[in-house]
């Protein structure tokens, strides 16, 4: 099936024949959904803390990052903005030269209000010898639009969220990438989000930003402009690093019969992998702490006090169960447990990591106590849910695995079989969702840090549908960051409010009072 050009391009890209076949193999058999215990909510899966926990909590974290630990800031932020001005695009496609959708009105009426507006106005006057205003009252709308979108303008609709100005400031606008590395807690001295949360102890701060080839050098040069004004005025250090989606992680194209598809050079057609990719990166990473983030969610200076807060939040949460986990793995090395010890364990593994198996009670004892290594001895995440607004995520769900324990999961839609009424409404009427709020520990009881790619449920990858020059395709995604690719991880949901999540989906997301 493969030509010797077909075998070169997998070398080149380092995939193998073998993941190939495999890949094949899924479009042939498709993925199973999964099963479903309950959705996770208050008291049954999800965390909820009150004042004087939070304080505890706060004070864990804190004490671990003045022990020396590495800590460090993921942010997937290779996603180009091109989905954020689908509306404008429409418009400036369209047949109708003036604003008719709500959408487009309140774009045009509230432009002023955009960070970017300053910019745009140059723009405006260097290619049409006009201002915005000038523009508007001419009913050039288009022309605006074009400015925004187009090379010859911002460019805004080729470029990464990472990269636009997103909020303003007396001393000029901030970019996302700007705002990851400065989320300031309002009144609190203006230390850094980095700092107040991911910094070590010796100021330290380290954030890595995945990101598209194409736009590297131009984060890059971001960085560069900024990072050491930052640093000087909050005294900390920033080590910002970047990476990029490995070829690796590429998965082949099929057609409708589930061959491979072809272009019209009869090439192997590949396409990335999906954020499930980024597990390869965050394997990378040599850290104790990840805390994972989307580019998007950032808040100006005066709403950055409960981001700091519930990040040290997760964060010491995250500590002290790991410091359990590490306890009693370390008790198990010795052999020295008594029966109580082992039913603490036990308790611990159900009631705290919620890992739950059925036939826990049959177990002899030297099966039970591998059983419990095995579940404490991986890596931990911990994860903050929002309230259900209705904004787009994936759901916190009691879900079966493989070896028929029952864990929590966070679960897109197209895991879940929507045909059967029970699971469709168990995820309809979930109290709430996952935006991508995460800490992550990533070093085993021994200081070894985990091989994360071990830990993937293959089985929840899903397949799209897609088109290349008019003809159908089938595309193959991989386990999602968060959802699969987590899928073997000791995993712990705690609610966080929604003040801290504050994500731009569309332009107009902008104008939110969150964001101006």
């Amino acid at each position: 099936m493969l030509t010797q050009d077909d075998k070169a391009l997998l070398a080149q890209k380092g995939i193998s024949e073998a993941q190939i076949a495999a890949q094949l193999a899924c479009f042939e058999k498709g993925f199973p959904y999964l099963k479903l215990e309950a959705a996770a909510s208050i008291g049954n899966g999800i965390m909820a803390t009150d004042a004087c926990s939070l304080d505890g909590y706060v004070r864990a974290w804190e004490n671990y990052k003045k022990a020396g630990h590495k800590v460090t800031k993921f942010v997937p932020a290779s996603g180009a903005a091109s989905r954020m001005f689908k509306n404008m695009f429409e418009f400036l496609g369209g047949a109708h030269n003036e604003p008719q959708t709500d959408f487009e009105k309140k774009f045009f009426s509230q432009i002023e209000h955009f960070a970017f507006y300053n910019d745009l106005n140059e723009a405006c006057l260097r290619n049409q010898g006009k201002d915005i205003p000038a523009l508007l009252a001419a009913g050039e709308y288009k022309a605006v639009a074009a400015n925004l979108l187009e090379a010859a303008g911002l460019n805004y609709g080729a470029l990464p969220k990472g990269l636009l100005k997103f909020h303003k400031y007396e001393d000029g606008a901030r970019t996302p990438l700007e705002e990851h590395l400065l989320e300031v807690g309002c009144g609190s001295g203006a230390l850094v989000e980095g700092a107040l949360y991911a910094a070590g102890a010796d100021g330290q701060v380290n954030v890595h930003f995945t990101v598209s080839p194409e736009h590297r050098a131009l984060f890059e040069k971001l960085v560069a402009e900024k990072a050491d004004k930052y640093a000087a005025k909050y005294g900390v250090t920033y080590h910002v690093s970047f990476s990029e989606q490995k070829p690796s992680t590429d998965t082949v194209a099929a057609d409708m019969d589930n061959h491979p598809f072809r272009d019209e050079k009869g090439r192997l057609v590949f396409r990335p992998g999906g954020h499930g990719a980024l597990i390869e990166n965050l394997n990378d990473l040599d850290a104790d702490v990840i805390f994972v983030k989307n580019i998007d969610n950032v808040v100006p200076d005066r709403l950055k006090d409960d981001t700091v807060t519930y990040k040290q939040l997760i964060a010491g949460v995250l500590v002290t169960l790991q410091e359990r986990a590490f306890e009693y793995l370390r008790l198990i090395d010795s052999g020295k447990y008594t029966h109580e010890q082992i039913e603490e364990m036990i308790r611990f593994v159900q009631q705290e990591l919620y890992c739950r198996r059925s036939d826990i009670k049959n177990l002899e004892d030297a099966d039970l106590v591998l059983y419990l290594k095995s579940k404490l001895n991986r890596p931990m995440r911990v994860c903050g849910m929002v309230k259900n607004v209705g904004e787009p995520g994936g759901g916190p769900f009691l879900a079966y695995n493989q070896d028929g324990t029952v864990s929590l999961q966070i679960l897109e839609s197209s895991q879940i079989d929507m045909k059967d009424p029970a699971k469709k409404a168990m995820f309809e009427k979930g109290t709430h969702f996952n935006p991508v709020d995460l800490v992550c520990a990533v070093r085993d009881y021994k200081g070894n840090k985990f091989d994360l790619t071990k830990y993937v449920d293959p089985n929840t990858g899903f397949i799209s549908y897609k088109s290349k020059n008019g003809k159908d395709l089938k595309a193959l995604e991989l386990p999602g960051l968060w959802n699969g690719s987590m899928s073997d991880w000791n995993t712990v949901f705690v609610e966080v409010p929604l003040s801290t999540f504050n994500p731009v989906k569309t332009v107009n997301d902008l104008l939110r009072e969150q964001h101006q």
